[in-house]
């Protein structure tokens, strides 16, 4: 096998995205409309989930867009029906929608721990129970078929998270369960993989400080091209896997660098 551009390409592709109205989601669906993608968003904000399909239409791509609460199953469904009736197919799943608040563990009410769990983890396992009936069958002998699910972590997924400790708990579960996913759909050629980001600034999280080996902060468009590089053929040997796109914060530890360059725990 040589690899080539082409081994990046989704051309003829159908990808779904959740929370893609901004941030990480917005700029993985427009750089797989760039890549040759017909695309499927949703989100709850529904005026900017517009004009993210309306970018990824002037690449020339076909754009769905649901305004839908991820945390819903029955709207999920529904919706993941109706896309996979008006394209033909779908291809890709990327899992990005999510989030969480800043607060004690003993501070989380019954309520917010279930918004919680139900925003971060049973969001995924309702989209991929929804979306895999839909995916191309495997190619007996071949890489072909299968498709690709690619879940959206966090780097606290692997890490402790004061403040954040249910939220760290549903990434780190999501993690797990991309494990035993790539394992179970595995003769499905269905590719099941994980990104774990840390300091990219989104409008979600705001600013962030570098506290990276690498002396910048990230950007949406690098979780992006982790995201191409797991929904195209170039992965076709990528399954269970965590991608890590934190400027080297998990291999640092607790190590971080000072002002001076130096580095300190």
């Amino acid at each position: 096998m040589v690899l080539g551009p082409g081994a990046f390409s989704l051309a003829g592709k159908v990808a779904v995205i959740t929370g893609a109205a901004q941030g990480i989601g917005a700029a993985i669906a427009q750089c797989f409309a760039v890549a040759g993608a017909d695309v499927a968003i949703c989100d709850r904000n529904g005026e900017l989930l517009t004009d993210v399909a309306t970018r990824c239409e002037a690449e020339g791509r076909r754009a769905w867009s649901g305004v839908l609460d991820v945390r819903e199953p029955g709207p999920v469904c529904a919706w993941v029906d109706e896309v996979a009736a008006a394209a033909g197919r779908i291809d890709v799943l990327v899992n990005n929608a999510g989030g969480g608040f800043a607060a004690a563990f003993l501070d989380v009410s019954d309520k917010g721990q279930d918004a919680l769990v139900r925003e971060n983890f049973t969001s995924v396992t309702t989209m991929v129970r929804a979306v895999v009936p839909h995916l191309p069958p495997a190619v007996p002998d071949t890489r072909g078929g299968g498709g690709s699910i690619i879940n959206i972590t966090s780097i606290e997924a692997h890490r402790a998270a004061p403040g954040f400790a249910v939220y760290a708990a549903m990434k780190a579960a999501v993690a797990n369960l991309t494990m035993s996913l790539a394992l179970e759909l595995g003769d499905r050629h269905v590719r099941v993989n994980a990104i774990a980001p840390d300091v990219i600034p989104t409008p979600g999280v705001g600013e962030l400080p570098v506290r990276t080996p690498l002396p910048y902060p990230g950007h949406v468009d690098d979780v992006a091209a982790a995201a191409l590089f797991l929904a195209s053929d170039a992965s076709s040997f990528v399954t269970g896997s965590t991608l890590y796109v934190d400027g080297g914060n998990r291999a640092a530890g607790g190590w971080r660098r000072t002002g001076e360059g130096a580095f300190t725990t």
